[in-house]
């Protein structure tokens, strides 16, 4: 029952008609009995979109694509893991104050130490956004070393520089010698879900293979991948853990993981009855 006490929260970004955040968070707050709603706001100007959170008096929200960098003008304050990381994809909102968190990098990492440790592993990651600045901060906080691989040569040796990685443009691109490649670009999301960052020839058997898009659940990169006899993990997984970061932040209760987990099955398996 939403009423005048109701806690709004959204996920904030361009695009963002694809996000499953809604129907997670709310099947979430439902299930607690937490009095909130969560809904999605596609933003293009992110200064306009933190006015209007602290105006409307909105408790929390997620930011997304492509606002995780530039938000950090707009905010009051940052937690320290965010501040070390230049990213942010969390907010909340303490009395028209707003403080900023990076909860991707978290969700990364439990991610993939479910399948392997990563010390001493060698890692590669494709893009050179927000996402790619929180992963690769923390694969590298757990002693992986750390490749990044990007379309722009002057955003990704500007990334690499500050993750202290090695580059390698997308253009130059001639095989994978790694142990993980990460992929945090929105290439493959929904609706263009035939569309892989890099031809399926350079994939190889042993690599482990994350792609952080999870509409759809598997895209053509992690299909492409299963093929060449890759291990791999869809942004399910990611997404899972760090939105239970962000639960347990706004209402300060325990997150129903196997719920949000279910909810975001569910939506995904029957797309018309859900998005209907």
């Amino acid at each position: 029952m939403i009423d005048a006490a109701t806690q709004v929260f959204a996920v904030i970004g361009n695009p963002v008609s694809h996000s499953l955040s809604p129907v997670m968070f709310n099947r979430a707050f439902s299930e607690t009995g937490y009095n909130g709603v969560y809904v999605a706001f596609q933003v293009t100007a992110i200064g306009d979109g933190m006015f209007a959170i602290r105006s409307l008096e909105i408790k929390g929200a997620s930011i997304t694509i492509p606002h995780k960098v530039s938000i950090l003008d707009f905010l009051d304050e940052l937690d320290p893991m965010a501040e070390s990381i230049g990213a942010v994809n969390t907010v909340i909102n303490h009395e028209g104050r707003l403080k900023g968190y990076n909860s991707d990098c978290l969700g990364a990492v439990k991610a993939l130490e479910e399948i392997t440790p990563l010390e001493g592993k060698r890692v590669a990651i494709i893009g050179a956004g927000g996402a790619a600045r929180a992963i690769g901060f923390g694969v590298k906080s757990c002693g992986a070393g750390l490749t990044l691989i990007n379309r722009s040569i002057s955003n990704g040796e500007k990334l690499a520089s500050a993750l202290e990685a090695d580059f390698i443009p997308i253009s130059e691109l001639g095989s994978l010698p790694f142990d993980i490649l990460i992929q945090t670009t929105s290439v493959g999301m929904t609706p263009h879900i035939h569309q892989s960052p890099i031809p399926d020839t350079l994939l190889t058997p042993g690599l482990l293979v994350m792609d952080i898009v999870y509409t759809p659940l598997k895209t053509r990169l992690l299909k492409d991948a299963e093929k060449a006899g890759c291990r791999t993990i869809s942004g399910m997984s990611m997404f899972i853990h760090q939105a239970a970061f962000q639960f347990e932040l706004w209402t300060k209760n325990p997150a129903p993981l196997a719920v949000m987990k279910q909810s975001l099955m569910d939506t995904l398996n029957n797309p018309r009855k859900n998005h209907s």
